[in-house]
């Protein structure tokens, strides 16, 4: 099955935040593990995971806490701690092997490494350019998105879509 979000590609982390998102109403797709198994094929971990309950629930707590550090910004610590439950169930392994220095996620079990994985990613965001993470200007649009743009001044999760309907409604309230 396809996915049926209308924004994909953003890092794991937003990616994760947009699988929820407005269609005629607020839409999820991880309602259950058939939406799971979308998203991990989708975000590229379907040969990592399994979608099955105990994933599903790891994901879901992923997700509220980016959500919640995203939301807020890095600087309410009140939104640190469930973050940082989500990264305690992994590390970063290094090691040397004969192709040259790996670092290799370490999860305490399977169901964990979507969602630290997403958590991880959201670090090397914040560390990254933590004032590129955004969400869509448009009123009625959830969906974040990862400003890559060069000036750093994009407000749309699509210009061909949101940006676009604000343009429209701008022509059309100065036309009356």
């Amino acid at each position: 099955m396809p996915d049926p979000r209308p924004h994909l590609g953003e890092p794991l982390a937003l990616d994760l935040l947009n699988t929820r998102w407005m269609d005629n109403g607020p839409r999820d797709l991880l309602t259950d593990v058939t939406g799971l198994g979308i998203w991990l094929t989708s975000a590229g971990l379907a040969e990592q995971a399994t979608a099955d309950e105990p994933t599903l629930a790891a994901v879901l707590e992923a997700r509220a806490a980016i959500y919640d550090v995203v939301v807020s910004g890095m600087r309410e610590t009140r939104t640190h701690a469930a973050l940082n439950a989500v990264l305690d169930h992994g590390r970063i392994r290094r090691a040397l092997r004969a192709s040259g220095p790996v670092a290799e996620p370490e999860v305490a079990t399977a169901a964990r490494l979507p969602g630290w994985l997403a958590a991880e990613n959201l670090l090397e965001l914040l560390a990254e350019a933590p004032d590129r993470i955004r969400q869509c200007a448009h009123e009625q649009c959830v969906l974040f998105f990862y400003d890559t743009s060069k000036n750093g001044t994009r407000r749309w999760h699509s210009m061909s879509t949101c940006g676009n309907r604000a343009k429209a409604a701008r022509h059309y309230s100065k036309k009356s």
